[in-house]
């Protein structure tokens, strides 16, 4: 659903200087366009995290059961952090 957003938004923005405005005005008053925005970052910080997280242990880090629990942690918080960010951000 906010990929969908996310292309509508685009495609609008690019046909003329007033669907640009229309974005920006729904971007900058509209609660659940915000909230859709949010929940896109929020995804994307979350997939970027893990991907990082997998990437080292593709190196041979964090393969253990104690020390790939602690990464799933580090991981989780890591992102929250960057959610909220991106949050405060946002809004």
């Amino acid at each position: 659903m906010g990929l969908a957003f996310l292309f509508y938004a685009f495609d609008l923005s690019l046909e003329s200087q007033e669907g640009f405005d229309q974005v920006v005005n729904a971007l900058q008053t509209n609660f659940l366009v915000k909230f859709v925005i949010w929940g896109v970052v929020s995804a994307l910080m979350y997939h970027f995290v893990a991907g990082v997280k997998h990437l080292f242990m593709d190196m041979g880090y964090f393969e253990e059961l104690e020390s790939g629990r602690s990464a799933a942690i580090a991981n989780i918080v890591i992102a929250a952090v960057l959610i909220v960010l991106a949050g405060v951000w946002i809004w």
